[in-house]
């Protein structure tokens, strides 16, 4: 092939990628985004328990006026399932969120590292700020109005 021809596909493939809306399921790969969209209904966001009972953090993104609220749930070892927002009164202007690494959450700002047994326990500081949240009926239970108290942070 020319590499005219080549650089033109190349060009445009990094163009095209970047026309595709942030946080679209369309992406792949490093334009992936981490976050599954959710919706509410009568002002709740449910979750099925089944889908993130794996240990795993799972992050979440709610749109509330035109902004994306990012957010994580998973459960802890002592069987406990807990939401935070993807962010902490102290980093989240730096808007790096946390990565889990077995049972702790880490900052990626800072690199502090917080048990998940602790979150929604522990708040303030570089901590996961916590989201209030219920278990009722194999769902994971969320007011959108607590969601929107981290609007703050995003």
């Amino acid at each position: 092939m020319n590499k005219i021809v080549i650089a033109f596909l190349f060009i445009g493939f990094c163009a095209g990628s970047f026309l595709v809306p942030k946080n679209s399921n369309a992406l792949w790969g490093p334009w992936a985004s981490k976050y599954q969209s959710v919706t509410a209904e009568n002002g709740i966001v449910q979750i099925p328990v089944d889908q993130i009972n794996d240990g795993s953090a799972h992050y979440i993104s709610y749109k509330a006026g035109g902004k994306d609220i990012h957010f994580f749930v998973l459960k802890s070892s002592d069987g406990v399932i807990r939401a935070a927002f993807d962010a902490c009164d102290v980093c989240f202007p730096e808007k790096k969120g946390y990565r889990q690494a077995g049972e702790y959450m880490i900052c990626n700002n800072c690199g502090q590292k917080f048990h998940s047994s602790r979150i929604n326990v522990v708040k303030g500081g570089c901590n996961p700020a916590p989201l209030g949240r219920n278990v009722q009926n194999g769902k994971l239970v969320i007011a959108t109005n607590a969601i929107l108290t981290g609007t703050r942070f995003f």
